[in-house]
């Protein structure tokens, strides 16, 4: 009698450090240039137009706010942002990378404080081949903030307009363009007081070459039309029409989750998560996501360990819809596959819950240069979460740059493996 040997499983060798695959960064930043406006605004604007003073001034944490005070004898040199009635002071946590964690803190700094890879393009792809990264998408990072919020709060919509269109301009002709071409990956803003407006950016900036928006996570906590509304679909035509991924930071509804008054920022951090989870609710219950078969969303610095859960649960409630109030062609679950993307920067629970996220969901990031950041270590710290997760060489290739390709069209600007 013959016995038949059982089958050998060959353990999963996850790649050497040195052999993982160049880094797609889907979020990182950029501190935008300071004359910028000044020097592209009419004159009879650049007064009201976004500037940037030098004053000494102080900056507080109360209440769960940040405050600051002028004209600080005792203060520091800070780099002020003046735009109309907007005053925004840089602070050093906006562009923390390469300083000693012991050193960075809430104070008042100026761009020389800072490394220059943080604003000049030079020393930013620098600062990217020394972290093994090939590419990145920048957001916006200091009066702009995440989704143009610092141009849709002016009153002044003409002058607000103008002055994001000079920003997409400069985004995709300049910060991207030259040596960053194929590299820096254009990432442009859209009007969000305007649906309509919005959509022709789209078109416009797409002609030039630009192929992602940033866009809030919960426009209704902005004060513009929600989901729901389906006043935004004609901005989803245009992203449709024209293959533009729809990005969307944690706290680009200018809030973020919060337990009590007196809770520390540790517990905003710790949560905050749940502003990627209720936006996705909203994607997926207004029916957006069912309208427009083809368009893609991506979660920037929002983790996925959260998402089987919240799919389940969506599957559950779309299923009771007498309950749910909502009908849907098909469950939650279904809808998201191929179309959204959650990122990480160190989720290890969610890497390790590959199966039931679905690995072509997780993009990765470097959050270069804030706090949370992992410049320069960022191959090290990939490497670890792919190892500890047990990850194969194509599942760390599709974690570290394949699912970036996919979810922003990449091939585009060359880069198809």
């Amino acid at each position: 009698m013959t016995l038949t040997q059982p089958a050998v499983t060959e353990p999963t060798v996850t790649p050497a450090a040195d052999d993982l695959p160049k880094i797609i960064s889907v979020d990182d930043h950029i501190l935008e240039p300071r004359t910028l406006w000044q020097e592209e605004l009419p004159p009879s604007l650049r007064e009201r137009g976004p500037r940037v003073v030098r004053e000494r001034l102080s900056l507080s944490f109360i209440g769960g706010h940040y405050g600051f005070t002028r004209d600080d004898p005792d203060g520091t040199w800070c780099d002020l942002w003046l735009f109309d009635d907007l005053v925004l002071p840089t602070g050093l946590l906006h562009a923390a990378a390469g300083i000693p964690k012991e050193e960075q803190h809430n104070v008042p700094a100026i761009y020389e404080d800072f490394r220059k890879g943080t604003y000049d393009q030079e020393a930013r792809l620098a600062d990217m081949d020394a972290n093994h990264v090939e590419a990145a998408l920048n957001y916006p990072n200091t009066f702009p903030r995440f989704a143009g919020q610092g141009f849709a709060e002016r009153s002044d919509k003409g002058l607000a307009l103008s002055c994001l269109q000079i920003y997409n301009d400069w985004m995709i002709e300049v910060w991207c363009g030259g040596a960053g071409t194929g590299r820096l990956i254009p990432l442009t803003l859209v009007p969000l007081w305007d649906p309509h407006a919005a959509a022709a950016e789209v078109r416009r900036c797409a002609a030039k070459g630009s192929h992602a928006i940033a866009f809030s996570e919960n426009p209704s906590k902005l004060g513009f039309p929600s989901l729901y509304s389906g006043e935004w679909d004609p901005l989803w035509v245009a992203c449709t029409e024209t293959h533009t991924t729809v990005s969307m930071h944690i706290g680009s509804s200018s809030s973020m989750p919060a337990t009590s008054p007196d809770a520390p920022l540790a517990t905003t951090m710790a949560l905050s998560a749940q502003n990627a989870e209720g936006s996705l609710c909203d994607w997926v219950f207004s029916g957006t996501l069912s309208r427009f078969g083809d368009l893609k969303i991506a979660f920037a610095e929002s983790q996925i360990g959260w998402m089987p859960y919240l799919l389940g649960r969506m599957d559950i409630v779309a299923a009771e819809s007498a309950t749910g109030g909502v009908h849907l062609d098909r469950p939650p679950s279904e809808i998201v596959k191929g179309r959204v993307w959650g990122c990480v920067f160190d989720d290890q629970h969610g890497l390790d819950s590959r199966a039931a996220v679905g690995l072509e969901h997780i993009l990765f990031e470097t959050d270069y240069p804030h706090t949370d950041g992992t410049w320069p270590h960022s191959r090290a710290v990939a490497h670890r979460l792919c190892a500890t997760a047990g990850m194969d060489a194509d599942e760390c290739h599709a974690f570290l740059r394949g699912n970036a390709i996919r979810c922003y069209g990449l091939e585009r600007f060359g880069i198809t493996a």
